[in-house]
């Protein structure tokens, strides 16, 4: 089977590689891609925004599954499109991608599945957000109700603040805060069967410490030794399973990629989010560390058999993922920087760099995007891991570089 992906980041290389690797399939496509996913892939130009050329493209190359990476082309509909020219897509229908494409829409669909999450108000005026605010009191929660690439969420003891970025939003949702760590959960479903992959925890903050502005991911790991026993089967009894039971019963069923961050708060798990694809960059801790194919999960998916499929399997030891930056991230993004080291990182090593916002111009590789590479590698134990990758790091340099220093200190 050949295999189309859509998209241009690190989340979209990193399922290229676990494809490409895949016995199952036969020739990987990707598009548009980037330089790193090309040592994988047969790369398109298009625009993934465009139902109707991605379509095209998957019929024309006969592939057996198109892939899409990013959630703006799943909220716009481009599934759907695929599937209505007659080749398995995975990844949800426009309508149920408004769990992630609207936080108010996921707010009530978790109400009515009794999921448990913040408690939360859906505002659309500036009164309407004071008055929020004073409800559930510092420190304030303020989210985007729309897809803000993952920065659209602030959290700050800062009431103006606070105001300040619900004045700037369309309509937000202001919710309580939760406290206790945070983790990722990620499911592949075809709308009636659920296989939860392995946890893990990403780092949103742009500094050390988790200070600073929110980001996309600034680094991740898997798995979680220190996480409760039997929370994969809780998070699947009481969040999973529930909301895509709710979303099947409205008619919409999900299928693809199901995301829960959760909070395992001093009252219990909450929901923080969800999203409707694969996150990063915990995606790239996973595939690092999946040790079956990954194929028969995704066209399972698309194909509505999940249940003949087996669960994943994972490799012993752990992965940690580095994210390294460009200059100005996150409030803007430096382009046309050279970066210089990745080519003493080879394929087989326990080091790898997994490409996001990279080009290639006149032959070099330079920056392209915010986040620039995400260095992963495996090791016996996430220390051994988290050593491995700062070395691969520190052999990687483009002008105003910077990544975060404690991704999984301690853990």
């Amino acid at each position: 089977m050949d295999v189309l992906v859509i998209g241009t980041g690190g989340r979209e290389h990193a399922l290229v590689r676990a494809l490409a690797a895949d016995p199952g399939v036969g020739a990987v496509h990707a598009a548009p891609g980037n330089p790193g996913i090309a040592s994988s892939a047969t790369l398109h130009e298009l625009d993934p925004m465009d139902g109707a050329t991605v379509a095209a493209l998957a019929v024309e190359l006969g592939v057996g599954l198109v892939v899409i990476g990013p959630e703006a082309p799943l909220v716009a509909g481009v599934a759907d499109a695929v599937r209505a020219a007659g080749v398995p897509a995975f990844g949800p229908t426009a309508e149920a991608a408004r769990l992630e494409g609207s936080k108010a829409f996921a707010k009530d669909v978790m109400s009515a599945a009794g999921v448990p999450t913040a408690e939360a108000r859906v505002c659309t005026t500036y009164d309407e957000a004071a008055a929020a605010l004073d409800v559930f009191g510092a420190p304030y929660v303020v989210k985007d109700d729309g897809l803000a690439a993952g920065k659209g969420v602030v959290v700050t003891p800062d009431r103006q603040l606070a105001l300040n970025h619900a004045k700037a939003c369309d309509r937000v949702v202001i919710e309580e805060f939760l406290d206790g760590p945070e983790v990722s959960l990620f499911a592949v479903t075809d709308g009636t069967t659920v296989h939860p992959l392995l946890p893990a925890q990403d780092f949103k903050r742009i500094r050390d410490g988790d200070q600073g502005a929110n980001t996309g991911g600034m680094g991740a790991y898997a798995p979680l030794t220190w996480a409760p026993d039997g929370l994969v089967d809780e998070v699947l009894r009481t969040v999973l399973q529930p909301t895509v039971d709710e979303l099947a019963r409205r008619g919409t069923p999900f299928s693809g990629l199901l995301y829960a961050g959760l909070a395992l708060t001093s009252r219990g798990l909450r929901v923080v989010e969800f999203n409707a694809r694969f996150g990063d960059p915990e995606t790239q801790v996973l595939m690092a560390l999946l040790d079956s194919p990954l194929s028969p999960l995704l066209l399972g998916a698309a194909t509505g058999t999940l249940a003949d499929v087996s669960p994943p399997v994972w490799k012993p030891g752990a992965a940690v993922t580095v994210v390294m930056a460009s200059a100005g991230y996150p409030e803007s993004s430096s382009s046309g920087d050279q970066i210089v080291g990745t080519e003493t990182l080879g394929r087989d090593s326990a080091v790898h760099v997994i490409h996001a916002g990279t080009a290639l111009v006149e032959g070099r590789l330079v920056t392209a995007g915010g986040r620039v590479l995400a260095v992963t590698a495996v090791g016996h134990d996430v220390a051994d891991a988290r050593a491995q990758a700062y070395e691969g790091v520190a052999m990687i340099s483009f002008p105003g570089a910077q990544w975060r220093r404690d991704i999984a200190a301690g853990r």
